[in-house]
């Protein structure tokens, strides 16, 4: 029995694990590499897991740097089951067919420019057809039950507290009358974070792939990160002021209308004028609210209360690209969240390019931003940069709010390994860049004294 580490090894993308034991061949995770172009060329070179052979695919959640690259597999002869929780299933239906349109419209805009260079066409990664040759290949699991997968392979997919739907999952593998367990964290969210229950873990492990996003650092304290959030939107009250937050539609978006709606009802911020101008966010907002069997107690208490999560009265999305442009020439502290969270593509970059070059923007980044995106290149303070082809030169003000994370800090990681310490599993660190990674190996070993270790990409463990 082994493990090979084929992706999100010293970067926070591209999860992907291939599990062989004599029995069966399982995948856990495909997911698409996000970054610069470098990052980014990885997506179209399959990893050594020969997708006709496989039994099955185990997926933890609906992010596309844990789902994105699925649709390659069939072009790979892959003809198995995807087991995953119902929302996520729901969730890779909207975000894949995103991801293929962005994909298309992307190739199609760059090939008028290579046309024009005499150069050959851009092809994207995968199509609209792809996805929808792979959504019928996805199986529902329940949380907190064990399930077969494949042959001698049992998984348990336990809530997660990161998005909806997402999960850590337990494999039990059996194999010549061994049997070990492994189990693989996910996205692990933080405790408290708000509409969705606080992260579980398991009591015992063999061996633990646990994630590392946050690994070298605590994020400051949610009310904190609410109050600079309402300073900000009020200081942007000015006849030209905007908010501009670029957003993960998935989960960052919806819990920044839970937060701006508590702001509403306290006062904080007097009748917000909030826009969503992403359509997957709006889908994903939806399917939110169909599924608050997963919410927390306190989101309950809102709805029990008469008072819905995700709304309040100056929230408003946007359909049609004209809707969107119809934003460009509005102030007085608008506020606009849309897509995506690292300015990679969507209806972001428009809004960048239209805001950028202005002192009374405000550009506020509450999530991740990998090496190599834009959005890292102005949290990191570039004063000049290029947006869809124009060079645009930053007078906006910059401001990056880090307790709005959905992932778990570094003493939150510890704390839901700590579970399983006494049964002494082996630790492999993933997900994250080797910075982070580096710093939460030595707190484990402080703290737990286990001995964590940093797989590179092509690793195998041995099980």
């Amino acid at each position: 029995m082994q493990i090979k580490v084929l992706g999100a090894a010293g970067e926070v993308t591209g999860s992907c694990y291939l599990v062989e034991t004599s029995k069966a061949r399982v995948l856990v995770e495909f997911g698409i590499h996000q970054g610069g172009a470098h990052t980014e060329a990885k997506n179209r070179r399959m990893p050594p897991i020969d997708p006709g052979t496989l039994d099955a695919a185990i997926l933890t959640h609906a992010h596309l740097d844990h789902s994105g690259r699925l649709p390659l597999l069939p072009r790979h002869d892959f003809d198995a089951p995807i087991f995953a929780t119902k929302a996520t299933i729901e969730l890779c239906g909207i975000l894949l067919r995103d991801s293929a349109h962005i994909q298309e419209s992307s190739a199609a805009r760059a090939n008028k420019y290579r046309a024009k260079r005499g150069r050959g066409p851009a092809t994207p990664l995968y199509t609209t057809p792809d996805v929808e040759r792979v959504l019928p290949m996805f199986r529902e699991v329940p949380f907190d039950e064990f399930v077969e997968v494949a042959p001698g392979v049992r998984a348990k997919w336990v809530d997660a507290g990161h998005i909806l739907g997402a999960a850590s999952v337990m494999l039990q593998l059996e194999d010549k009358g061994e049997r070990k367990t492994v189990v693989f964290s996910g996205d692990i969210g933080p405790k408290g974070a708000p509409l969705l229950r606080d992260p579980v873990t398991f009591d015992h492990a063999d061996i633990v792939f646990l994630e590392s996003t946050y690994g070298d650092r605590d994020h400051r304290p949610m009310d904190d990160s609410i109050a600079e959030l309402a300073r900000i939107m009020n200081q942007a009250r000015t006849p030209k002021g905007k908010v501009l937050i670029p957003s993960f539609a998935v989960g960052r978006t919806q819990q920044l209308i839970y937060f701006i709606a508590g702001m509403q009802r306290e006062g904080v911020v007097e009748d917000p004028k909030v826009y969503v101008d992403s359509p997957m966010a709006t889908s994903a907002t939806d399917l939110y609210r169909r599924h608050r069997e997963l919410f927390d107690d306190d989101c309950w208490e809102l709805i029990n209360g008469g008072t819905p999560c995700l709304s309040f009265p100056g929230l408003r999305f946007t359909k049609s690209p004209q809707d969107s442009m119809a934003l460009n020439p509005m102030g007085n502290g608008v506020t606009i969240i849309s897509a995506a969270g690292m300015c990679t593509g969507g209806r972001i970059l428009h809004h960048l390019r239209h805001g950028l070059g202005r002192e009374e923007t405000h550009v506020v980044f509450v999530g991740y931003q990998g090496d190599g995106t834009l959005g890292r290149r102005l949290v990191d303070g570039s004063r000049k940069v290029r947006v869809m082809g124009d060079d645009i030169r930053v007078k906006a003000n910059i401001h990056t709010i880090g307790g709005f994370s959905a992932h778990a800090g570094q003493t939150e990681l510890v704390e839901w390994l700590a579970s399983m310490r006494d049964s002494g599993p082996r630790v492999y660190l993933t997900h994250g860049e080797d910075r982070q990674r580096r710093a939460l190996t030595e707190k484990i070993d402080e703290v737990l004294m286990l001995k964590a270790q940093m797989p590179a990409w092509g690793d195998v463990v041995e099980v």
